[in-house]
């Protein structure tokens, strides 16, 4: 369908947060999106309550060009991606294509070290006893702002499940911008 907006969501294979994927992935559809979903391995991709997500494509097999919005799903299992380098090209190269860049939980820690978040305004989730996501990010660069969503420019950040929606919401408002 022409002029049909497409995202790809980046989940862990194993552990990803359920509601930070199903709920921005409803948005998104009822707003027409396209989506497709990537991992590090293809297969049955397992969230936290108990969600099964198809897995379409492994990260490396990712065009960039071919998206419009780049959805970084967050959970226990986004933390083992952090330093992972396919992941952080995805980022990098979406940046700097110009690209709706998004990240919820603790994803926001992947495009931290990855570089993106480098003087861009962002929250990541912490609580009393954990600040250390929020560390990473200012060590990284970031402008940390105490916000459930955080939007500066193309890129928006979340801090957790139960902001899922808004999250989306906000990615489907940034896309619709020009």
């Amino acid at each position: 369908m022409p002029g049909k907006k497409s995202a790809i969501f980046i989940i862990a294979f194993q552990n990803f947060r359920d509601e930070e994927y199903f709920r921005p992935r409803e948005v998104l559809e009822k707003s027409g999106f396209q989506i497709t979903v990537v991992s590090n391995e293809k297969g049955i991709a397992h969230g936290i309550e108990g969600g099964e997500v198809k897995v379409d494509s492994t990260v490396d097999g990712v065009k960039v060009a071919d998206f419009d919005a780049f959805i970084f799903v967050g959970g226990p299992g986004a933390v083992k991606y952090q330093d992972n380098k396919s992941f952080h090209r995805l980022a990098q190269e979406a940046m700097g294509q110009g690209k709706v860049i998004a990240a919820i939980c603790i994803a926001p820690t992947i495009l931290a070290k990855a570089g993106v978040l480098d003087g861009k305004k962002a929250t990541v989730w912490s609580s009393a006893l954990d600040r250390r996501p929020v560390q990473l990010l200012q060590e990284e660069g970031a402008i940390f702002e105490n916000k459930p969503v955080v939007v500066d420019g193309k890129l928006i950040t979340a801090t957790g499940p139960q902001v899922a929606k808004e999250f989306g919401e906000a990615i489907v408002q940034v896309s619709k911008k020009k």
